[in-house]
């Protein structure tokens, strides 16, 4: 009775049903974290774990890393099709089978010898891959999907810093590194229960969302090429760049730790000094965007904060190179321009590009094809560094990257923008 009249309040109520879906997006979605990045908070510096590749060592750590990138990578590729397909009514039990199969993985590596435990690590990544695009299926497509998908952003942000925190928290306690992240996930396990229940309940996109953002359903295999042959220029470009943005996404998200202590920060509320402003101001700019009416109008916003955020990125690094401005400071100003460009590949860009151009399928494709691309990237570029560029330090690599992924990526992002706006109909308010 209860839910029944929750969900007709959800549907009446514009105000209720954003504040609670953005409360349920967010929470559940920032426990998935708590699965998948704590480890990074340690060091794993006497692992028995060592791999040669042209002459050069490869760390533990990066082992374990590039273990778990590749299984989210597999995932990512297995959801271009999974995630657009799956009925909405098996949404729930997906998420919640999701993550109980990497949290079993985390026990696995806990108690595997050291030799398996990137095994466990690559199962740990495979189901995690998904949960963005099943949690985006219960977003998309409403005329307050800006508003929600920045919630939805704003925590992944602001949890892979947390989530190192508690981690770091846990191996002060004297948790042993191995066990720290099953730990971690422990504590989360109600709250994303909790969550995904709530996204449940709430309703499809009202018939205004369909007139307004077009019609969003399951798209198969048809349909899915027939969105890559029409818009498969601009596709290239983004994915292009997206490769070294996701790359350097999640270099930074795997080495703070490591950067920090290169720079003298020992503080593990570092983690949160540096995320908190970054993860609330892309939500604020992106929910703002809520406030540009038209789908056309939306997508040229869009696009000028993802160019914004690269000239950010660029300019915050080469005033860090001069000494203008400190580490911490640096890695706020970067991490926010860096996020900025990021955050609406995984949101609301493609939403507003299927708005603008009015093509009936789901935004949840084009991010899982760009996300595939992406973590490939991120894979070759930890090895990259630890094989060719192993005599910089991590920090050197890192600041270096930043600025030649600003000064290539700008070029990138106009070309794109200038390609899906020229390909952008008429829709009502544009």
């Amino acid at each position: 009775m209860a839910v029944t009249k929750l969900r007709s309040s959800l549907e009446r109520n514009q105000l209720l049903f954003t504040v609670f879906a953005s409360l349920a997006a967010f929470s559940c979605y920032y426990c998935m974290y708590a699965f998948r990045r704590p480890f990074a908070a340690a060091g794993y510096d006497g692992a028995q774990l060592q791999v040669a590749i042209a002459g050069r060592l490869i760390e533990a750590k990066t082992i374990f890393l590039i273990a778990q990138v590749l299984g989210y990578c597999v995932s990512k590729f297995a959801g271009v099709k999974f995630c657009s397909e799956l009925p909405r009514a098996r949404l729930g039990g997906a998420l919640l089978a999701c993550i109980g199969v990497s949290w079993l993985a985390l026990l696995g590596f806990a108690v595997l010898p050291v030799g398996w435990k990137p095994v466990a690590l690559f199962f740990n990544g495979m189901p995690l891959g998904v949960v963005w695009g099943l949690v985006v299926r219960y977003l998309e497509g409403r005329k307050v999907s800006e508003l929600l998908l920045a919630a939805l952003s704003c925590s992944y942000i602001l949890a892979s810093g947390e989530v190192k925190r508690i981690g770091a928290w846990l191996l002060e306690k004297g948790v042993a590194e191995y066990w720290m992240p099953f730990t971690t996930g422990a504590l989360f396990v109600i709250p994303f229960a909790a969550s995904v229940g709530l996204l449940s309940l709430l309703p499809p996109p009202s018939a205004e969302d369909e007139m307004l953002r077009a019609r969003r359903q399951v798209m198969n295999r048809g349909e899915r090429l027939a969105f890559a042959k029409r818009f498969l220029p601009g596709l290239i470009l983004l994915c292009f760049f997206y490769l070294f943005l996701t790359a350097y996404r999640d270099f930074r998200d795997s080495y703070q730790s490591d950067l920090f202590a290169e720079m003298g920060i020992a503080d593990a509320a570092a983690f949160s000094r540096t995320e908190r402003p970054v993860a609330f101001g892309v939500m604020l700019l992106l929910g703002l965007a809520f406030l540009v009416k038209g789908a056309r109008r939306g997508l040229a916003t869009v696009c000028l904060l993802m160019i914004s955020g690269m000239v950010v990125l660029g300019a915050s690094t080469l005033m860090f190179r001069a000494g203008k401005i400190g580490g911490e400071t640096w890695m706020m100003a970067g991490g926010f321009g860096a996020y900025l460009t990021y955050v609406p590949f995984g949101s609301v860009l493609f939403d507003r590009i299927i708005a603008a151009t009015r093509f009936s399928g789901t935004a949840v494709f084009a991010i899982y094809l760009a996300d595939a691309l992406g973590y490939s990237g991120s894979v070759g570029m930890m090895l990259y560094r630890d094989v060719f560029a192993g005599e910089a330090s991590r920090l050197e690599f890192f600041r270096d990257f930043s600025l030649w992924l600003a000064i290539g990526g700008l070029p990138l992002l106009l070309a794109a923008s200038v390609y899906f706006l020229g390909r952008a109909k008429l829709a009502p308010g544009s």
